[in-house]
């Protein structure tokens, strides 16, 4: 029962965390009012969430800032491209892992990441390979691209951070303290220049609060859940359904057209992230020869 608990868990964060896309190309924000706004509120929840008790380190601060750096980036590609485009480029970061690791944490590249990467780089190409058009929910798709691989590069250094947090610093909560203190770098970075705030609908308002709220805030809290109970195999499998759905709301909700490169690229992309990780645990559980 507790499996199956968890397994919701992780499948809600999936959903929660698939509806980005869609609320942030709410119409009357800038990108950077709404990842400002956004990321308030979520550090304001997990704190209420947290009691107040924040852990804070140099090791964390180092991470929150690159985490609260893929924050803002993802929101303003999506306001600038496809949701479709911003979500699919940003999960090419496992390209960004496996070429960062071996000169942040001395982990070698094996002979079996190699079909990986260039799988994920062919995907990563077909997603940019169609002409970009400028369209009312994506008004500057070539540039929107450039911020969705930069926000990809900032979660696979976040990734590697959170890994060094893990590996290096003593306690629990070191994770989801840089995940608030990022929320709160997102917000302090924007604040200046969100002034002044647009006159919205009450719709619009009610959209931000549910991206801190919700997208980020409750994704988080389920997602932290799910961890404990279930193997990193399937959380990882059933959290690739947020890319999946996705582009699906922003098709939905405001009539976004991904087109066929990107919806190619994506789903090479995906595929090799589904394929790779299986694989992985696959070869973690298999027995070793005993030597003689």
């Amino acid at each position: 029962m507790r499996a199956g608990a968890a397994r919701l868990q992780a499948l809600g964060a999936a959903v929660l965390f698939s509806t980005g896309g869609a609320g942030v190309k709410a119409a009357a924000f800038s990108g950077v009012q709404v990842s400002c706004l956004r990321s308030g509120i979520a550090a304001l929840v997990l704190l209420v969430l947290l009691r107040g008790r924040l852990r804070i380190s140099r090791a964390i601060l180092g991470v929150a800032i690159v985490y609260g750096g893929t924050l803002t980036l993802f929101v303003l590609a999506t306001k600038l491209t496809t949701a479709a485009n911003a979500i699919f480029l940003q999960s090419t970061y496992p390209l960004g892992v496996l070429l960062l690791a071996p000169a942040l944490l001395s982990e070698r590249i094996r002979r079996r990441d190699l079909g990986y990467m260039a799988a994920v780089a062919i995907g990563l190409i077909l997603c940019v390979a169609g002409r970009a058009i400028a369209t009312t929910t994506a008004p500057n798709p070539a540039l929107g691209n450039v911020f969705a691989i930069l926000s990809g590069v900032a979660w696979a250094t976040t990734l590697l951070g959170l890994r060094y947090l893990e590996r290096e610093v003593e306690g629990q909560g070191t994770a989801m303290a840089a995940v608030v203190t990022g929320n709160l770098f997102a917000c302090l970075a924007g604040l200046p220049f969100i002034w002044p705030l647009p006159q919205a609908s009450a719709a619009e308002w009610a959209t931000i609060v549910y991206l801190g709220v919700f997208q980020i805030g409750l994704a988080y809290v389920f997602l932290t859940k799910a961890v404990r109970r279930l193997p990193a195999l399937e959380v990882s499998l059933l959290l690739l359904l947020e890319p999946v759905l996705n582009p699906v709301w922003a098709w939905l909700i405001h009539g976004e057209e991904p087109g066929g490169w990107t919806i190619a690229g994506g789903a090479t992309i995906v595929a090799a992230t589904a394929m790779k990780t299986a694989f992985e645990a696959y070869a973690a559980r298999a027995p070793r020869p005993v030597a003689t």
